[in-house]
């Protein structure tokens, strides 16, 4: 499903130093740095390029999404929400080159104020967020997406790093809640029956924070009763992406979706930034200051 953007305004203007005017801290702050690994907001088209590169080379190269014509031509992952999202890059120094070679993760962030102007949540062709938004009138949602690490760079400083990024944006934008697909691979739920049955059984998020997959594409998570669950078995078989939520703090909607577009299944992950346990509030700093402590 697709949603027209419809803010011209936000659209990306090559002529200027940053993607948009309206980003309330200078895009070329560094948010956090691990060694040679650093992470920050792009503030070029050609940076967000190079990270729709890197989206490409994972998203298509390596997990066979389907890529229209132009797509393939241009070997680049867009879509129409990427001009008014802002894109967390995690940069490689130790590579030579240009800014745009040195690019090894990215990460969509979409803050509620600018989906509403422009048309809503990518996550809203699968599942049900209006309903838990309109609950929650007073708090600021924003989205993450299109999360993705070349391979190599498949470590925990560089998930640590986008972690990283992620609470700093949300702090600087006083963001109450987070949501996001999390997805796994394939398009068959009932390969995922373990893993699903869990989630469902196990973190399921209720009443307030309850939210469904559409209707018409809702598949059942339920697929096992819970006591015919190996909790130890469940957790090696989650996506390390989604098991990060969870130690996090966070619950899934109700419903899978089948993307077939992007071959595979996904679940909607829901973290309300009073959920984060303490533990990883004192890793990474009430102040995000943990990593970016060492930023010169």
């Amino acid at each position: 499903m697709t949603i027209e953007l419809l803010d011209s305004a936000n659209v990306i203007d090559t002529s200027q130093p940053c993607i948009r005017k309206t980003i309330a801290t200078p895009a070329t702050e560094v948010l956090g740095r691990i060694g040679n690994l650093e992470t920050r907001l792009a503030c070029s088209a050609a940076e967000v390029d190079a990270a729709q590169a890197v989206r490409y080379k994972v998203f298509v190269e390596e997990m066979k999404a389907e890529a229209g014509p132009d797509a393939e031509r241009r070997k680049r992952d867009v879509d129409s929400w990427d001009s008014i999202c802002d894109h967390l890059l995690v940069l490689d120094r130790s590579i030579e080159g240009d800014t745009e070679d040195q690019i090894v993760g990215t990460y969509r962030l979409l803050r509620q104020d600018v989906a509403e102007r422009a048309g809503g949540f990518y996550s809203a062709s699968e599942f049900a967020i209006g309903e838990l938004l309109q609950r929650h009138p007073g708090k600021r949602f924003m989205e993450l997406g299109r999360s993705c690490v070349l391979p190599e760079y498949r470590t925990k400083r560089t998930v640590e790093l986008l972690w990283q990024g992620n609470w700093a944006y949300a702090l600087k934008h006083s963001v109450d809640a987070m949501f996001g697909c999390g997805s796994f691979p394939g398009v068959i739920p009932e390969e995922h029956a373990l893993a699903l049955s869990f989630l469902h059984h196990n973190v399921l998020a209720e009443g307030e924070w309850a939210v469904s997959a559409r209707p018409e594409l809702h598949r059942t998570m339920d697929l096992m009763p819970s006591e015919a669950i190996n909790p130890k078995k469940a957790l090696s078989a989650l996506p390390p992406l989604i098991k990060g939520y969870m130690r996090l703090g966070a619950m899934v909607g109700d419903g899978a979706v089948v993307d077939h577009a992007f071959r595979t299944t996904d679940v909607l992950i829901v973290l309300p930034i009073s959920n984060i346990s303490g533990r990883y509030l004192n890793y990474y700093g009430a102040d995000a200051g943990r990593f970016a402590s060492t930023v010169s």
